[in-house]
This record gives structure tokens, C-alpha cells and sequence, in this order.
């Protein structure tokens, strides 16, 4: 890290922590879509998260370059969760210029990266898009093992779970299909078959399916709030009235609607990791740009007789436990 970045980094954690905010990228101010991930052998919690280049100037409303031309972020936290410190970016040989939306699973010793991929910086939101497959023994040095073939060329935001009669699930955005939810499955990671549209609800981007407290559920992100479904099996997924996070918070960082979410399973206690926008900060006034930053925030979730809740305004510190 260059001492440039490090001083930044440290100015920036003292704002963090009077906004009640979690986590800010200190070079570009655009962290989102954060994938939380246990370091092995280290003690460490590892944060991957899309690094938009929110800080990006002369571009007019429509101009969306800043969301492209950066690598995936990385911050790491000692103390389980409850703080992070910038990393740098991730040394990914994915062939493209811009990254996206990480998910990462560990499997018989091995991480795999589902990265989305978009071959340039464009102006606009009409470029092909796709998901490809990495791996990596230690979470810093990255092999690439291919492109998904999932009959799309705009599919985004992987999110990937074991299934209970073995072989894999991934769930992801197909934009070319009215951006509902498909699947894919696998027996091994690294070939998957397509499956079509998966979940029975509307438009959404980043699925992030989970298991916890004998169920499974999944999170997406439908931009009016964050949708909750739950099963029994993985197959039938019920839906959740209302959505998690639609209502703007309390505090200075948290006042916008939540966005693409991680949820990290610790016990008996899951805690949800999402991002907002600054249209609510007291800096958009006057400077109406500061509406791209982007931070992430956490909050724990809540279940009662299956329904998920989450109280944003309730001050929160993550205890993930110590990395397994």
C-alpha cells in the first residue's frame, strides 16, 4: 500500500466510524457488493467488494464510466468483522477491464471466485457481460479456469450454494431475459448447465442464497428495498412480504435504500452486509456528484417464525468468530 493510500485510509476510517459506517473504499470512495470470506490460517476476514470509481469528474448524469475500470477491492479485518482496512485490489487474470460482484465459495481446500466481467469502460449500461470461474489456494494468487456458458451475454452477479443432494447452484441476473433470476448447476464448480429463470418474483440482481437456522434462504436485490425467500429444499422458494432495507436510515451514511448484499452465517446469528448510496448525505448538497459514493454498512438479521427483519438503525458490531 502507497503511503498516499495510507494516509487516506486513515483519514477515512475516522469518518467511518463518526458516520457509523462500516467500511469505505479510501481511494475511490465506491465500495458495493462486498463478498465476505474466511482467510485460512491467518485469523483474518477478508472483504472483496466492486470498486467503483465514484470520485470520477466531468461526466454528465448519464455517463456511467465511473461504475467501470477497476479492480476488485480488498480489505481485511483482525478483530472479526467489526473493522476493516484497505488491502489494495485483487490480482485477478480475468481479461477484462472491469470487474463486478465477487462471490466466493470454499470447496476441499480451494476457493472459487464467480467474478462477473465487462470487456471495457462504457459510457452506458448496453455491453455484454459475463461470468468466469477462478481459483486460488491461498485468496491472493488467482488462477483462471474459464468463462460460464450460460446461453446469455449479459449475465451478472453470481451468487453459489452447495445443494443438499450434492453438486452446486449458482443463481444469477440475466439481462437479457427482463433481468429476472436465473440457475445453473454443477457437480463440480467447473461445468454448469443452465437451468432458466429460478425464482418465482420480480426483476433483481445479486442473489445471495444461504443457509441458516434449518432453511434456506435467499437475498436479492430488487432496487426498491432487498427481497427475502426462504425454502425447505433449495427447489420451492416462498417469498417474503415487503423487503428488507426499502426505508432510508437514520444515520449520515445509511440514508438511502439498501443494496446487494452478503450475508455471513456465524452460529446461531447472521449478519447482513449491504450498501447505500449517498443521495441522503449532507454532502450531496453541494456537490451533487457525492450521490455515486457508496459505502457498506452491516446490520444483524433477525428471524421470527421464518420472516427475516433487520433493524438498520440498530447499532451493530459483526462477530463473524474467529476464521475456520
Amino acid at each position: 500500500m502507497s503511503a498516499l493510500v495510507m494516509v487516506a485510509t486513515l483519514a477515512l476510517a475516522d469518518q467511518t466510524a463518526e458516520s457509523g459506517a462500516l467500511y469505505r473504499d479510501p481511494v475511490h470512495d465506491g465500495a458495493a457488493d462486498a463478498s465476505i470470506v474466511a482467510e485460512p490460517g491467518t485469523g483474518r476476514w477478508l472483504m472483496f467488494y466492486t470498486n467503483r470509481r465514484a470520485d470520477l469528474t466531468g461526466l454528465d448524469d448519464r455517463d456511467v464510466s465511473w461504475v467501470h475500470g477497476t479492480r476488485i477491492g480488498v480489505a481485511a479485518s483482525t478483530d472479526h468483522g467489526a473493522s476493516w482496512t484497505y488491502q489494495g485490489t485483487a490480482d485477478l487474470p480475468a481479461g477484462a477491464p472491469t470487474h463486478w460482484a465477487p462471490d466466493i465459495v470454499r470447496a476441499d481446500g480451494l476457493h472459487h471466485m464467480f467474478l462477473t466481467v465487462v470487456p471495457g469502460v462504457f459510457s452506458d449500461w448496453n455491453a455484454p457481460r459475463a461470468i468466469v470461474h477462478l481459483t486460488s489456494t491461498d485468496l491472493k494468487h488467482w488462477v483462471h479456469r474459464g468463462r460460464l456458458d450460460l446461453g446469455s451475454d449479459r449475465v451478472i452477479d453470481a451468487g453459489v450454494l452447495a445443494l443438499p443432494g450434492g453438486g452446486w447452484r449458482m443463481w444469477y441476473k440475466d439481462e437479457r431475459d427482463g433481468s429476472r433470476i436465473h440457475a445453473a448447476d454443477s457437480p463440480d464448480l467447473d461445468h454448469w448447465t443452465p437451468r432458466g429463470v429460478d425464482l418465482d418474483g420480480p426483476a433483481g440482481e445479486g442473489p445471495k442464497p444461504f443457509v441458516w437456522r434449518g432453511r434456506y434462504w435467499m437475498i436479492v436485490d430488487h432496487w426498491n428495498g432487498l427481497g427475502v425467500y426462504r425454502s425447505t429444499d433449495a427447489e420451492q422458494w416462498q417469498a417474503q412480504p415487503g423487503r428488507l432495507l426499502a426505508e432510508p436510515g437514520a444515520r449520515p451514511t445509511d440514508r438511502a435504500k439498501g443494496q446487494h448484499a452478503d450475508v455471513v452465517v456465524a452460529g446461531d446469528r447472521a449478519f447482513l452486509f449491504y450498501f447505500t448510496h449517498q443521495d441522503g448525505a449532507p454532502e450531496t448538497a453541494g456537490d451533487p456528484t457525492w450521490r455515486r459514493r457508496s459505502v457498506i454498512h452491516a446490520a444483524e438479521l433477525l428471524e421470527t417464525d421464518g420472516i427475516l427483519s433487520v433493524d438498520r438503525n440498530q447499532p451493530v458490531t459483526p462477530n463473524l468468530g474467529s476464521p475456520q
